[in-house]
């Protein structure tokens, strides 16, 4: 609240007449609750985003589910872990997590980004209740900078890799497990 004196009864001193100025702000309903996707996936995202042949994916899709670093190593046994965030409608609705747990003829390590793209609200839906899991003979489209990627949908998703370094024998997506947390 402002309290402003009217500039033509200033020169009088016996007046004491005052105006009153309110002024006020209020943030969108949006504010607070408008969340933005991590610095890292929104890296990741735009190396996808630059492959030409994931364009239609990124058009048609109902979701799709970005994980900017996923680490793997095995010796004999082996594993995997990443988190990574889920959009819909180009929205980030919440953060996943996923966990891999291999046993056989594996050695060494790598990381890479993946992204999985759900073919409809249906699929999404399945990836977010939580139940979500590929099984032993799921694989992934593995791409690399500035190639072209092509792959199918199978049961509703569509997943590709990029790799970021390492050497590993062994680069199924077989066995992965993810948990989903809406914001």
């Amino acid at each position: 609240v402002v309290f402003a004196q009217d500039p033509l009864q200033a020169k009088s001193q016996h007046s004491k007449t005052s105006n009153v100025l309110l002024s006020g702000w209020k943030p969108s309903k949006n504010f607070n609750n408008e969340n933005k996707a991590n610095f890292k996936t929104i890296e990741a995202l735009k190396k996808f985003k630059r492959i030409g042949r994931l364009k239609p994916y990124f058009k048609e899709a109902a979701g799709f589910a970005v994980f900017p670093n996923i680490a793997k190593a095995g010796l004999g046994f082996g594993g995997a872990r990443g988190s990574g965030e889920v959009f819909e409608d180009g929205k980030v609705i919440g953060s996943t997590t996923v966990t891999q747990l291999t046993f056989g003829f594996q050695l060494g390590g790598q990381a890479f980004s993946q992204i999985i793209f759900f073919q409809n609200k249906r699929d999404l839906d399945r990836f977010t209740d939580g139940n979500f899991e590929f099984g032993a003979s799921a694989s992934a489209a593995l791409i690399t900078e500035g190639a072209n990627a092509a792959v199918d949908y199978t049961n509703g998703v569509a997943v590709m890799t990029f790799s970021k370094g390492g050497i590993m024998y062994e680069a199924s997506i077989g066995g992965q497990k993810f948990t989903f947390k809406g914001y």
